[in-house]
């Protein structure tokens, strides 16, 4: 006899509670070299999931999170072992509904919030003989990110007397709850969808000023990283900054300053390369580095929570060269560029003002990283100083769209530029 849809089920994963996760993750990480998922607390059930693929299915290893939780309460009966076995079901409130209808005895009659976002509901282990068993249905799989649209890779605006270009040096990806903060999924996903690892497409987009001298505002990724960064975050550098400084009719000698917003690796990996010999040194060989002064003594002095995004390959080899500029107010740059400190992001952010013949542009930063993160509450998680970010945010949206000024989103993955507008309080954007 064929079984009912509702209950057609396939093997999701095993369900493993240990008493000591060390030596139970060494095991299978090192002893038998199984890639390991990010953890996830499941507060419903007082439990810590760490899941390891196993070809179609997965192990599930289970650390109690309190000492009254059924995990905790099952080690300290029967010690460590095999918890339960899970079966994925299409409809779980239909197989439930089958099950009690043929008096199989449910722990759950009513399906509740389980790790990676399922619904879950356990059978007792009396109707099983003796193995409880975890119902389990998968939430959706998020939708594929769109592809990134066919732009130029270069495009040229006019402020006055300056020509803007905006470049590019590819595209990575990061998490996306991170990218918006406290911004909830339902509504960040559908203006950026993420991947299956929750990671958003964001582009590079460094950008050149010509005026009396040619300046290159930040320098994205650069070539220096490994494939297991690579793979981390996503990296699709097949269109890089060379390439983009090519099509502009640019080389790296025509570079006369680079200017840093601020020395996170997205922004300052490309200010340095490798020669043949593996020697670091400045990639632009003729140019000046300006750089805050305080971002300077915090990204060559970090702490925990910013240690990764400060790469002292990407900077230290430019005061070893003797081209690092260290600056220490809001001042023009060169005639037509001005910086501004906006904080937020990292403490000594800056973003960039250019006005010529009364036309106004700026290159605002990871202050607003994308057309997306322009509402107000819109900021990242990995801002170190939110609240900062949420007022410097604000003043500059305003002088934005008093002054009509073009604003140059670095990590729009299909906007490099735009205005903004707003009305009755709703704000817009409008391609120039």
């Amino acid at each position: 006899m064929t079984a009912p849809a509702a209950i057609r089920a396939v093997l999701d994963h095993v369900g493993i509670a240990v008493s000591d996760l060390d030596a139970a993750l060494s095991f299978y990480r090192d002893a038998l070299g199984l890639e390991i998922d990010a953890s996830e607390e499941v507060r419903s059930q007082r439990v810590r999931a760490h899941f390891i693929p196993l070809g179609q299915g997965k192990l599930e290893i289970l650390e109690a999170t309190a000492a009254d939780s059924p995990v905790a309460r099952f080690v300290e009966k029967r010690g460590a072992g095999l918890h339960h076995v899970a079966l994925r079901v299409d409809d779980i409130r239909a197989a439930l509904a089958h099950l009690k209808a043929r008096g199989v005895r449910l722990v759950d009659e009513e399906p509740r919030p389980g790790a990676e976002g399922a619904l879950v509901a356990f059978i007792h282990p009396s109707s099983v003989h003796g193995v409880l068993v975890e119902l389990k249905e998968a939430r959706p799989a998020p939708p594929a990110p769109p592809a990134v649209p066919a732009l130029p890779a270069i495009s040229r605006y006019t402020v006055g007397d300056l020509e803007l270009i905006s470049l590019s040096d590819g595209f990575f990806r990061l998490d996306g709850g991170s990218m918006f903060g406290v911004v909830p999924r339902p509504l960040w996903a559908p203006k950026a969808p993420p991947d299956g690892r929750n990671r958003i497409t964001l582009a590079m987009r460094p950008l050149v000023v010509r005026g009396v001298r040619t300046m290159l505002i930040d320098a994205g990724l650069g070539g220096k990283e490994n494939d297991r960064f690579h793979d981390i975050y996503g990296v699709d550098r097949r269109y890089s900054l060379d390439d983009a400084l090519a099509d502009a009719g640019l080389s790296v000698r025509d570079i006369d300053i680079v200017l840093a917003t601020h020395l996170h690796f997205d922004h300052a990996g490309g200010f340095t390369t490798r020669d043949e010999a593996g020697r670091l040194g400045p990639a632009f060989p003729r140019a000046r580095y300006i750089v805050r002064r305080g971002e300077w003594e915090d990204a060559t002095r970090p702490h925990e929570r910013n240690r990764a995004s400060y790469l002292p390959e990407n900077f230290t080899p430019l005061a070893d060269a003797g081209v690092l500029e260290l600056v220490d107010d809001d001042q023009t740059i060169m005639p037509g560029v001005r910086v501004r400190r906006t904080g937020g992001h990292t403490m000594h952010h800056q973003m960039v003002w250019i006005e010529s013949r009364g036309q106004h542009a700026a290159y605002a930063g990871d202050l607003v990283p994308t057309a997306a993160h322009l509402p107000d509450a819109w900021i990242m998680g990995f801002d170190l100083y939110p609240v900062d970010t949420l007022a410097a945010k604000k003043a500059f949206v305003k002088e934005a769209i008093d002054r009509q000024a073009l604003v140059f989103f670095p990590h729009d993955p299909a906007m490099a530029a735009a205005y903004i507008a707003e009305t009755h309080g709703k704000r817009s954007v409008q391609r120039p």
